[in-house]
């Protein structure tokens, strides 16, 4: 048994340049992820071209299939062993597979070697998904983990207007080559991966995890150095930190004054892995209130976002006849929405609250995506104010569906919190991921616009839902400490 004081002397850090480069090196994941699958999307079409890989409108969509299902595998794969192995170790594995796979990508030669090259690059993501979402809240201090983490998520669609951005060159024969385009748009990813892991190599392990697993010295030696870089660097707008009276703890590690009221060391008896039995008891019974809710919280949103995401392009040619070819123009508004959100909204879910905030985003996103679906279905819309609605809807569902990742990656014991991320992401991912596309692609395949409204009243009623069980049963997480929330396992009796 040990005691600790390093989630206390994590989150009295003052934000700093070394949290900025957490923010930075780790955040990079959702920008690649929302590249990836933006440029798959886009690619989609040409790579049924006889020039490129020939492929069938059905082959096209089993390929989108073997990215999710990679991402559904490398989550629970890689998510285990972020638990088992330690963040760091498995964030640098998950950005290696994301990489090999992305690149092996633009080599492909027919279907299968595109579809397996595909669910290779899926893989790493799923697993970045754990890996990184654990990493970062281990690492950011209480009072602000819900606004970043809400704008790290929502920087998914940083990528998305990149890669919309990127198709409008890449794919222009009259710029580039068509057989040559599609292959440098997978290059494109390869490269920003390389750019993830020069940055990574900054980042240390999760002084959390090495706590729990007997290596507290290392721990406090990695958090001391940080708090000597901030102490060396007292201008600048850290002054009024050390002028307000920060006081030094045993053995000098140094506490704000707002913490010194509650300080007390975490005490844990050191493991070096989790049983599967006590993982299935935390999960299943312990907390199953808390997984109850991860669950419908990941699988409302992600049900929500893919009904529109992935048909996103195939509304607006089918309905409103917009050339495939513009179709990328439109996705730049729809994406800026969706950046917006997390960055204007993400502070209030810290200052107002998780549940309150949590339940509003959801709501509110069901009721407009009912009411612009009533206004679809009048015939009242044009493309550009059916994007413009699209835009409003996404700012608040952005937010909502951030605050899932957020919620699943506290709510749960540091032992199983990479775990539990994956295997809640690997549900929404195959509801949302695999059940919407097919459902909605179907519906608009058929024509009917009294369909697709009833298909949009789903999505929102399914928000609503996720609404009212957050309200029911969600936690309170703001500015508490992660081990408030959800005491670790090898705490119990102590």
């Amino acid at each position: 048994m040990i005691e600790s004081y390093v989630p206390a002397r994590l989150d009295a850090l003052p934000w700093s340049s070394w949290h900025w480069l957490i923010v930075v090196s780790l955040g990079a994941t959702w920008i690649l992820d929302g590249l990836e699958v933006t440029l798959a999307g886009a690619l989609g079409g040409v790579l049924t071209r006889p020039e490129t890989l020939g492929l069938t409108p059905a082959r096209v969509g089993a390929s989108a299939t073997s990215y999710l299902a990679g991402a559904v595998l490398g989550a629970l794969l890689f998510g285990y062993g972020t638990d088992r192995f330690g963040r760091k170790k498995l964030f640098f594995i998950t950005v290696a597979v994301y990489l090999i796979g992305t690149a092996l990508s633009a080599f492909s030669w027919n279907f299968w070697s595109y579809a397996f090259f595909r669910a290779v690059t899926g893989a790493g993501i799923g697993g970045e998904y754990a890996a990184i979402n654990s990493a970062i809240d281990e690492l950011i201090p209480a009072r602000v983990r819900g606004r970043v983490d809400l704008i790290i998520n929502g920087s998914y669609w940083v990528g998305a207007a990149l890669g919309a951005a990127a198709t409008l060159f890449l794919l222009d024969p009259g710029r580039i080559p068509i057989w040559l385009g599609w292959r440098l748009a997978f290059g494109i990813g390869a490269m920003l991966g390389l750019i993830v892991i020069f940055f990574r190599r900054w980042i240390p392990e999760s002084p959390r995890w090495l706590m729990i697993h007997g290596r507290n010295p290392e721990a406090e030696q990695i958090v001391g150095e940080v708090e000597r870089k901030i102490a060396a660097n007292r201008s600048n707008g850290v002054k009024e930190y050390w002028s307000s009276g920060a006081k030094q703890m045993p053995g000098n590690h140094i506490i704000t004054p707002s913490l010194q009221h509650s300080i007390a060391p975490i005490r844990v008896r050191t493991r070096t892995h989790t049983p599967w039995h006590e993982i299935w008891d935390a999960i299943v019974y312990e907390h199953r209130r808390r997984s109850f809710l991860g669950f419908v919280l990941m699988l409302t949103q992600a049900f929500f976002y893919n009904s529109i995401f992935f048909t996103y392009a195939l509304v607006l040619m089918r309905f409103y006849s917009v050339p495939e070819q513009n179709v990328g123009s439109y996705l730049l508004p729809f994406a800026l929405g969706n950046v917006l959100g997390p960055l204007l909204l993400g502070h209030l879910f810290d200052t107002i609250g998780r549940k309150p905030m949590i339940t509003i985003t959801y709501g509110l996103a069901g009721i407009l995506l009912a009411l612009t679906g009533w206004l679809f279905h009048a015939g009242v819309l044009t493309a550009q104010t059916q994007t413009l609605a699209w835009t409003m809807i996404f700012f608040i569902a952005s937010a909502a569906a951030s605050s899932a990742y957020l919620t699943v990656s506290e709510i749960f014991p540091l032992e199983i919190r990479a775990l539990a991320i994956a295997i809640f992401y690997a549900i929404g991912t195959l509801a949302g991921g695999v059940g919407a596309p097919l459902l909605f692609g179907w519906i608009i395949g058929t024509g009917s616009v009294t369909a697709l409204f009833i298909g949009y009243l789903v999505a929102a009623a399914l928000m609503i839902f996720g609404a009212i069980v957050e309200a029911w049963i969600g936690v309170p997480a703001e500015r508490q400490s992660l081990e408030h929330v959800a005491a670790p396992l090898s705490s119990k009796g102590l």
